[in-house]
């Protein structure tokens, strides 16, 4: 009897041991920062999603689910009410309540959140009880569920003990107490925290939901190098890379215990240019001029770029060519004359810098993450190389996201290398944030580009509004068809996203690039 209950005992232990699997993963780059309001970054709002939950949730196909929030009711046009999941504590024991979704869309509405478009987005909320909120809309908000979907939940005890009641201001190398720590309700909770160099978590026992993974300890080393990050995977030291270097695909899948997990992500990657300013920053042209001013040289540049020499030699067939506005086709509602490119015209080219003036180019400094973007510093020397055929003498100055995105969020640029993409689709996370004229309320936070047209931005600000379906599908393509036609910025190519693994580990590929601890199983 004994005997049978040691052997019963050993048997649950290695059963228990085979199941608390670690996930040791890397990525070129690093979180930006742990406070989830500050940055609104793809790398940075997924690790923080491992700790932090919102209201709702996105499953494998991206659809909203209930998560924080069981059930919710449109009651009116301008009027959302939300029931709260009960018995749901944060990683200090502490219960979440009303008073926690309150404060936490009151925070991402602070100027220095890089959510506040969004989160103004959803209105006012009040605490009706406990475990029941409203929201009120002062307009008609078609994406209201969309918006809502990218606010992370805090405590509010946790926040004012720790004096971190408004988002860190990144930008201006602000340090608070949510620059290293962070308490959420999710299912991995924060252990060690060092800035580039690793980011350690450990399941919570405590999680009200129920994981399909096996995974019970994470930890994150950023590892910049390509061959680095390959040889850490080959060798076994790593389990698992978001961000594998196209040119390496061949390779991995053709080295036994390696798999690739392909898939599309909804990202668009583009060119921006200072459209505001007379005088370039950092650049020199005769005159002393501003030549992204003239709409003949940004489509000069538009027509000098080989997209499809870019897509088979550089990227190695991961990526799409694009000449749409949004982030996946679907934005712009599957339009072809909005996926539409201009033709790849060298000849066209040079005779619109002609006629603008600039005939004999100038020189201008492209600014370019490195860590960031698939082959992102490789695309911009890329362009260079295309772009001297116009004799404009372009200098790639390559930098980390840490220092590449404060300094764009200062508009500390005269050309530069963007991204924008994630869970959301619609046309309106684009437009909004990123093109239209800057202003209040997170309207233009992204417009780097300094870009001011007023016809796009009326269109823009009345689809944002618009509850009519069909009219709705006007106004946005009539406002990406006029932004298109001006050259403001110079659309590239939609990124492919294969991760790579060792053939143990069993992950979700998501579109929006989007790893889940909680998703993720390793075998023995």
């Amino acid at each position: 009897m004994k005997l049978q209950l040691l052997i019963g005992l050993m048997a649950t232990a290695l059963a228990s041991s085979a199941s608390a699997q670690t996930l040791r993963w890397a990525s070129q780059g690093d979180s930006q920062t742990m406070d989830p309001h500050s940055q609104n970054e793809g790398l940075t709002n997924m690790v923080n999603g491992q700790i932090y939950e919102r209201l709702t949730s996105r499953d494998r196909q991206l659809a909203i689910a209930p998560s924080l929030a069981t059930e919710w009711t449109q009651v009116g046009p301008l009027l959302w009410r939300f029931k709260l999941r009960p018995g749901v504590k944060f990683h200090d024991g502490s219960a979440f309540t009303a008073d926690d979704v309150v404060f936490s869309i009151q925070r991402a509405k602070e100027s220095s959140s890089q959510i506040s478009a969004y989160a103004n987005g959803v209105g006012s909320v009040r605490k009706v009880d406990e475990l029941t909120v409203e929201f009120t809309l002062t307009a008609f908000n078609p994406v209201f569920l969309q918006h809502l979907d990218t606010l992370w939940i805090m405590s509010k005890s946790w926040s004012e003990k720790n004096r971190a009641t408004r988002p860190l201001d990144f930008k201006n190398k602000e340090e608070s107490f949510t620059s290293l720590n962070a308490n959420g309700t999710g299912p991995y909770v924060l252990v060690a925290r060092q800035p580039g160099v690793k980011t350690v978590f450990k399941r919570n026992a405590a999680w009200w939901g129920k994981a399909t993974g096996n995974v019970q300890d994470v930890v994150l080393t950023p590892i910049a190098n390509d061959a680095t990050r390959l040889a850490a995977l080959v060798s076994g030291e790593i389990d698992f890379v978001l961000d594998p270097a196209p040119r390496d695909l061949p390779r991995l899948r053709n080295t036994r215990g390696m798999q690739v997990i392909d898939g599309p992500e909804n990202r668009l990657i583009f060119i921006g240019m200072d459209q505001g300013r007379d005088k370039l920053l950092y650049g020199q042209v005769p005159g002393d001029k501003n030549p992204f001013k003239d709409v003949r040289v940004r489509r000069a540049l538009y027509q000098a770029v080989d997209v499809e020499t870019m897509r088979t030699k550089l990227m190695n067939d991961q990526s799409a060519p694009t000449g749409g506005m949004t982030a996946a086709s679907i934005g712009g509602y599957d339009d072809t004359k909005l996926e539409a490119r201009y033709p790849f015209d060298i000849a066209a080219a040079r005779k619109l810098m002609g006629e603008a003036g600039y005939a004999d180019g100038f020189e201008v400094t492209l600014d370019c993450p490195n860590n960031r973007y698939v082959n992102d510093e490789k695309i911009c020397m890329a362009l260079a190389t295309m772009w001297a055929q116009l004799k404009v003498k372009v200098r790639v100055s390559a930098m980390p996201r840490v220092t590449f995105f404060p300094k764009l969020e200062k508009l500390d640029t005269s050309l530069f290398l963007f991204g924008w993409g994630g869970a959301i689709t619609d046309a309106e996370t684009i437009m909004t944030p990123v093109f239209r004229n800057r202003g209040e309320k997170g309207v233009g936070a992204y417009n780097y580009s300094n870009v001011h047209n007023d016809k796009f931005d009326q269109l823009a600000a009345q689809s944002s509004v618009e509850a009519d379906p069909k009219l709705r599908e006007q106004l946005i393509k009539a406002a990406l068809t006029e932004y298109k036609e001006q050259f403001h910025i110079l659309p590239l190519h939609r990124q492919m996203i294969p991760w790579a693994a060792s053939s143990k580990v069993s992950v979700v590929h998501r579109a929006d690039n989007w790893l889940e601890f909680a998703w993720v199983n390793i075998a023995k």
